[in-house]
């Protein structure tokens, strides 16, 4: 079964917005980790990651968070992650990732967050 995966790219004042819309995996993971990689080396380190339509996500998927978190707060930034379907807020329950990254319900008030601090 093949799996689909798109990553959409927009922006709102300082913020830019990734919308994750399909099956987050070893195979997809790579494009992900290449669409953070482009927007931190542009300048850009203020992340709202949008899992609206993130449908499934895998170890790997979950790596590319871990693999650039550090960084990017580092750098004066963060990564923060909206409109999580319970589904897959589960997996991120499991794994601890509610007490290392804020979890918004929707992409606007996770927006709001960077504009607040």
């Amino acid at each position: 079964m093949a799996t689909t995966f798109q990553i959409g790219r927009s922006e709102q004042g300082s913020t830019r917005i990734l919308t994750l819309d399909g099956y987050l995996d070893a195979h997809t993971a790579p494009a992900f980790e290449k669409a953070i990689q482009e927007e931190f080396e542009g300048g850009r380190k203020n992340i709202v990651v949008d899992c609206a339509r993130l449908t499934y996500i895998s170890s790997a998927g979950l790596g590319v968070f871990m693999s650039f978190i550090e960084e990017i707060r580092e750098a004066g930034g963060d990564i923060r992650l909206a409109a999580i379907i319970p589904k897959v807020y589960q997996v991120f329950e499991v794994l601890g990732f509610p007490t290392l990254f804020q979890i918004f319900d929707n992409t606007p008030a996770a927006v709001a967050s960077f504009e607040r601090s």
